[in-house]
Formats: C-alpha cells, sequence, structure tokens
C-alpha cells in the first residue's frame, strides 16, 4: 500500500479529532442533524445502492436489497432520533451515607468519545455500514468508514454520497486494498467497529491493541438450529428456508447448522426442502436469489461439499426446477443439505457463510445443548417448538449471541435489542440503548460538599481517634 494512503487517513483523522474537540461542547441538535442527513442519503440513493450492490455481487435482488440495507437503515436512525434525548440524560447515581445528607452529588455522563473507525463487510455493505453510523452519530461521535473491496462499485458509491452530504471532518469514507483495512485498523481511534469473520477479527484486535483503541466486534460463527420435539417441522423448514437461501446464506447470523430429533430427521428436511421449492421456484434466472460474492468464495463452499461428501456425508441438492448449475457462471448455488456429519468435516468446522446446511441429529435435547457448549459460543441460536420447558432448558443452557424462538435472524431487526456476540461470535454490541452506551464514555461526576469530608471521616492525618472510630463503624 503507497504510504500516501496512510497519510490521507492520518490527515483525515487528525482534521477529525481537531474539529471534534474544537466543537465541543456540541448540542443535540447538531447530532441530530447529522442522522437525519445519513437518512437522507440512504433514502434519496436508495436504489442506486441497490442496484450497486447487485452489480457487485453479479446478482442480488434490489427489492431484497431495499429491505434489508435501505428501509432498515432508515428505520434504525428513525430509533436513533426518538431515543437520543433520554439517552443522552446524565444517570444519577447514589453516593455512599451519609454524603448524600452532607450535599455530595453524583452522576454519569455518557459523552462522545471523539472520532470511530468503521471496517464494513461486503454481505450488507449499506446495512452494516449505515445503521452502527446512526448510532455513532448518535453518541456525538465523529466517522471514518472503510468499507469492503469486495463490493467495490457499492463502496465507490457511498464514498462519493458521503463526500455530498457530510463534511470531511464529520463523516469520510476511505476505499483500498486489504493492506488499506489494516492500515485502518492500526489508527489511533477513540474506538473501533468491526464487522466480519472471527480470523480478521483477532487481526483487527491485535491492531487496535497496540494503540490500546477499544473495539465492537460483531462477527460470526456457527449459529444452530435447535428442532424441539414440538416443532411444527413445516413452518419450522420453511423459516429456515427462508434465513438460510436470504443473500444466498450470505449472513453472519443465517442458520448455520441444523440439529433435530433422531426420529424426525427425513421430516425436517422435507420442511426445509418445501419451503426451499415454495419460495424459490427456479434458481438460476431467478432474481430474487443471490449470487456468491466472489469466485473465491464460491470454490470455497463447492469444495466444503466435496469434503463433506468424501467423509460420508449424504448430499442433497434442493433444485426445484432441476436446472444445469454445471453450464452456468453466474456464482449460483443450490441449498446442498449434508447428512451424517461428522466433527472431522469442513462443514461442521467453518462458518459456511453460504447455502449449505448440515444436518445433526439427537435422541435427548440434551445432546444438542452439550453439542452447542462443546463448541465455540455462536453469534445466533435459534429454538423451534412450543414446549416453554424445553425452550427454558435450551436458553438457560447455552450461550450465545442473541436468540430468535421460532424463527431465525429476527433478533437483529429489533432496534431496541442489543446486538453483539460472546467471545469469538463479538466483543460488545451496538442497537438498543446499549449501543449508545457502547460508543460513550460513561464520565464519574461526582460534587463534593463544603463540608470537610476527609476530616469529618477520620481520613485526614494526623490519624487518631476519629479514625478509629471511623473503621470500627465500617466495620460493623
Amino acid at each position: 500500500m503507497a504510504a500516501d494512503k496512510k497519510a490521507e487517513m492520518e490527515a483525515i483523522l487528525k482534521l477529525q479529532r481537531d474539529a471534534f474537540t474544537a466543537a465541543r461542547p456540541e448540542d443535540i441538535s447538531v447530532r441530530k442533524d447529522r442522522i437525519k442527513r445519513a437518512m437522507s442519503l440512504v433514502k434519496d440513493h436508495g436504489e442506486e445502492l441497490c442496484k450497486a450492490m447487485s452489480a457487485d455481487f453479479g446478482n442480488r435482488s434490489v427489492d431484497m436489497g431495499m429491505m434489508t440495507d435501505i428501509v432498515s437503515s432508515i428505520n434504525f436512525g428513525k430509533y436513533c432520533l426518538k431515543h437520543i434525548d433520554s439517552w443522552a440524560k446524565p444517570d444519577k447515581r447514589k453516593v455512599t451515607f451519609p454524603l448524600g445528607l452532607l450535599g455530595a452529588k453524583a452522576e454519569v455522563r455518557y459523552e462522545p468519545k471523539g472520532v470511530v473507525g468503521i471496517l464494513s463487510p461486503w454481505n450488507f455493505p449499506v446495512q452494516l455500514t449505515f445503521n452502527p453510523l446512526m448510532q455513532i452519530l448518535a453518541a456525538g461521535n465523529r466517522a471514518m468508514i472503510k468499507p469492503s473491496e469486495f463490493t467495490e462499485a457499492t463502496s465507490a458509491l457511498m464514498e462519493k454520497l458521503v463526500g455530498e452530504y457530510f463534511a470531511e471532518d464529520e463523516v469520510a469514507v476511505v476505499t483500498g486494498s486489504p493492506e488499506v483495512a489494516q492500515a485502518f485498523s492500526s489508527l489511533q481511534f477513540d474506538h473501533l467497529l468491526f464487522t466480519g469473520s472471527t480470523a480478521t477479527g483477532r487481526r483487527v484486535m491485535e491492531a487496535a491493541g497496540k494503540n490500546l483503541v477499544p473495539v465492537t466486534l460483531e462477527l460470526g460463527g456457527k449459529s444452530p438450529v435447535i428442532m424441539g420435539r414440538s416443532a411444527d417441522l413445516e413452518k419450522a423448514g420453511a423459516r429456515v428456508a427462508m434465513g438460510k437461501m436470504m443473500n444466498a446464506g450470505q449472513i453472519c447470523l443465517a442458520p448455520d447448522y441444523m440439529i433435530v430429533p433422531e426420529d424426525k430427521e427425513e421430516a425436517a428436511i422435507a420442511g426445509v426442502q418445501l419451503g426451499v421449492h415454495e419460495q424459490y421456484p427456479t434458481l438460476l434466472d431467478n432474481e430474487d436469489y443471490a449470487s456468491i460474492v466472489t469466485d473465491r468464495h464460491f470454490d470455497r463452499l463447492q469444495g466444503m461439499v466435496v469434503d463433506a461428501k468424501a467423509k460420508g456425508a449424504e448430499v442433497i441438492e434442493v433444485n426445484p426446477a432441476e436446472e444445469d448449475f454445471s453450464n452456468s457462471n453466474g456464482r449460483k448455488m443450490p441449498l446442498t443439505i449434508l447428512r451424517n456429519v461428522t466433527d472431522d468435516m469442513e462443514a461442521m468446522q467453518e462458518e459456511i457463510f453460504g447455502p449449505v446446511l448440515p444436518v445433526k441429529t439427537y435422541k435427548h435435547v440434551s445432546e444438542a445443548i452439550d453439542y452447542v457448549n462443546r463448541n465455540d459460543r455462536p453469534l445466533g441460536l435459534y429454538y423451534f417448538g412450543e414446549d416453554s420447558g424445553e425452550r427454558e432448558q435450551v436458553l438457560k443452557q447455552t450461550v450465545s449471541g442473541g436468540v430468535t424462538v421460532n424463527d431465525v435472524i429476527f433478533h437483529i431487526s429489533m432496534d431496541d435489542l442489543p446486538f453483539g456476540g460472546v467471545g469469538p461470535s463479538g466483543i460488545g454490541s451496538y442497537h438498543g440503548p446499549e449501543g449508545f452506551k457502547e460508543f460513550s464514555h460513561a464520565r464519574s461526576v461526582y460534587q463534593q460538599p463544603k463540608i470537610d469530608v476527609a476530616k469529618l471521616a477520620g481520613f485526614k492525618p494526623p490519624y487518631g481517634k476519629a479514625t478509629k472510630k471511623a473503621i470500627a463503624t465500617q466495620l460493623k
């Protein structure tokens, strides 16, 4: 990477931090104006952004993009505008007895951190840039954005549009190669948000750690679907199919594998197959069904299926119109279900991030719980069933980032719920009031009364009777 690109990023960072410092304290109305401009950018150019995303993928539904990237970003902006005043109010806190009686006061002020870096991914390039941006702006920060190089047209368009709607000292976009992203993650930000793979997340955290930059990492992992015995398998299968086929499974929260009662395996698989047939009667020329983003990602998924088959898995290709994929160069891949999977298969070791669905079985739900607990904490966990006791057993005995019951993925669309992972699936969260606090500094402010508290409490030397009395009192 050219040294001038790093110098350019450092110059933008200095510009933003200087502007941030000079403008303090900024009125809440300034924050609201920035959120409104971000919403206008997305709304005014929604169709254009969706077409750019489709071009980057080879094919990606414009309608889906409008729902997942455009509408969700605008709605989250509305949510932030609705709550920003209450979020920004100081929290009154209790002071140690009897200082409150003497006039002492304590509060926590949620103050902006400064300049926040956003490393956004390729799978939902608009949503996963602008959703966090809304909350970063709500918290009173400036932002620098490095979008993915895999969605080149979308990244270039976002760079152009952000330049039109924001001054460079408010929000700026920097595009470029993985080397640019690496240099970006090593900048002296006041906070850094990364969305992407666990492996890259480790490198980002390491780079940020050298500067002691706090991070929010939105990663991924193998999000399980646990089918309870009381699940409506047809309804559940349709919902799993929707979540696994949306964006061709290129979703951090996509159901990664299904674990089902041993005696209901065929019925559970049939439910998913039926869901695919109903939602995607054809695949190759179907604009609703996305392509895999690059040849490299496509080859990785194909290799995963070959590996599973070689190690004994039964491969079930769900191809409703029996289309010939071998003569297509469009990087489309039918949903491929894997039965009889084992832990030595790549499909059970890596996050799949595509339309491949391994299926495991259990005799008792405790086996499913044990399996989930033996592996990395997932970003999402999905339970289907009407048995409240079993549901609570699954929820109380597992750990995951978030949960959707009787569907998949939906918890991320609840603006008031925090979204984030645990350990290998992520650190920190945004959305909800928790997101505002994530991008704010919780600053403790204590106000001492006029009376000499230290002397009264026996804290002030020379120590003597008053000190011993105070100690004796506190030890009671």
